[in-house]
């Protein structure tokens, strides 16, 4: 599989880290050679300097074979142009990168779509979506849902007061006898297991969960944590990510925004409606103590350096806010979240990889998420023909050891399976895999 990257910047450089492990045909071009020096001394990479606005240059990464075309310049205008010229050169799909929502409206997608780039990716609409979800289920780590809902997926830590620690999970069902809820993985300092029967849950032990529609709510019950209904949110940084992020929650919640910049502060201040703007530098713990840090439910970082965000959601925490979130740029910041008192790291990379990566993989795919700090993929994929899939039941599929059928979506039904259950075309089924298995799985579902 040809896959040719435009843009060799922070997003750039991880697809291209990322699926460099998949053994792809990779063209990286960017205008900065030092960029490019680094990104061929450490990928296995083509890598071509020029302007990929540049019909020649596309034509010189042979764009024509293409399979994939990413544009994910830091210019907007860049990557339309470019996508569409490689569309326009033979590419068989074109992603472009933008940062306008208003290009995401539903007739100015399919207006792009004509011109020929065929998927729009906002990598910042992508994480302000996220931190929404987390901030509505503000007791998990992780909320994703698949099929609008039909099954979710949460991320939550096991207290000494929940009455799963300790319990071998050949017990779960008397804890959850209608099988609406399945843990699918565990995180275990930096370990990953996959959960089996004889597996022990411990105090510490994150949790990763799959729920049937409606049945989230018994998870708190589940593991001991009392639902809260989050009021107040502090965001600090006037990021782009920050103000899509205030706009989706200001009409639910008290916003507070902190920025240090005043030109950003009017600016904001003309975008979002409902949000409290302060001028102010954010490091200032005295400055969020006058503005009611105390008091606030919720804990947003969203400044551009990973490290002020972490302090300073540290010291939220402290000052007893019961939901913290914080942005990273380093994607090994994303392994510590659990272990250092953040409840949620945020990297928009890898938001942004995953809605990407369905794009590589093999099989009819719907949805693709990893989990925040652990080395593993959740993917959906559709059952699209008759093959050992529907033929045969769940447990005499030798799927791998290191993979799991986790949910089933079947029309409007949402399914948990056991090893009796039989896969139809047309089901929509998430499977949680390690890297090892993926390739066996993908297989199982060409």
């Amino acid at each position: 599989m040809k896959i040719v990257i435009a843009g060799a910047g922070d997003v750039g450089f991880h697809l291209a880290e990322l699926l460099a492990y998949e053994d792809k045909d990779i063209v990286l071009i960017d205008m900065d050679q030092e960029v490019l020096d680094y990104a061929s001394t450490h990928l296995d990479v083509m890598t071509i300097k020029g302007d990929s606005a540049s019909p020649q240059v596309l034509e010189q990464a042979d764009v024509e074979r293409a399979n994939l075309f990413l544009a994910v310049t830091t210019s907007e205008k860049t990557n339309l142009v470019s996508a569409i010229l490689a569309k326009k050169l033979g590419a068989r799909q074109t992603i472009a990168r933008v940062n306008s929502a208003e290009y995401l409206n539903e007739v100015n997608k399919d207006m792009f779509r004509q011109l020929g780039i065929d998927t729009l990716i906002s990598p910042q609409e992508l994480a302000a979506a996220e931190i929404f979800r987390l901030v509505q289920q503000c007791s998990f780590t992780d909320i994703f849902e698949f099929e609008d809902g039909k099954i979710s997926l949460a991320g939550i830590t096991l207290e000494e007061s929940s009455r799963l620690v300790n319990a071998p999970l050949s017990k779960f069902s008397d804890f959850c006898a209608d099988d609406s809820l399945r843990p699918i993985a565990i995180l275990r300092g930096h370990q990953t297991i996959i959960p089996r029967g004889d597996t022990v849950l411990r105090r510490g032990d994150h949790v990763y969960f799959i729920s049937k529609r409606d049945n989230i709510d018994e998870l708190h019950d589940l593991v001991g944590k009392r639902k809260i209904r989050l009021r107040n949110i502090m965001i600090i940084g006037g990021t782009p990510l920050a103000q899509a992020t205030a706009k989706r929650l200001e009409s639910d919640y008290n916003v507070t925004l902190i920025e240090k910049d005043k030109d950003v502060c009017k600016q904001l201040a003309e975008e979002l409606k409902n949000t409290l703007i302060i001028h102010g530098d954010a490091s200032n713990i005295s400055l969020l103590e006058e503005e009611g840090l105390s008091r606030m439910d919720a804990f947003i970082a969203l400044s551009p350096n990973s490290e002020t965000n972490i302090i300073a959601s540290l010291t939220a925490k402290n000052f007893g806010v019961y939901k913290t979130i914080a942005q990273v740029e380093n994607k090994e910041y994303t392994h510590i979240s659990q272990n250092i008192g953040v409840d949620t790291l945020i990297n928009k990379k890898l938001i942004a990889a995953n809605n990407i990566f369905r794009f590589v993989r093999k099989g009819r795919i719907e949805a693709i998420t990893s989990l925040h700090g652990v080395d593993a993929e959740v993917i959906e994929f559709v059952v699209t023909k008759s093959n050992q899939l529907t033929k045969k039941n769940l447990r005499d599929l030798h799927f791998p050891k290191t993979a799991l059928i986790g949910g089933v979506i079947r029309g409007e039904e949402s399914l948990i399976p056991n090893g009796d259950f039989r896969l139809e075309i047309d089901d929509k089924v998430i499977v949680f895999a390690l890297p090892e298995a993926i390739g066996k799985v993908e297989q199982l579902f060409r």
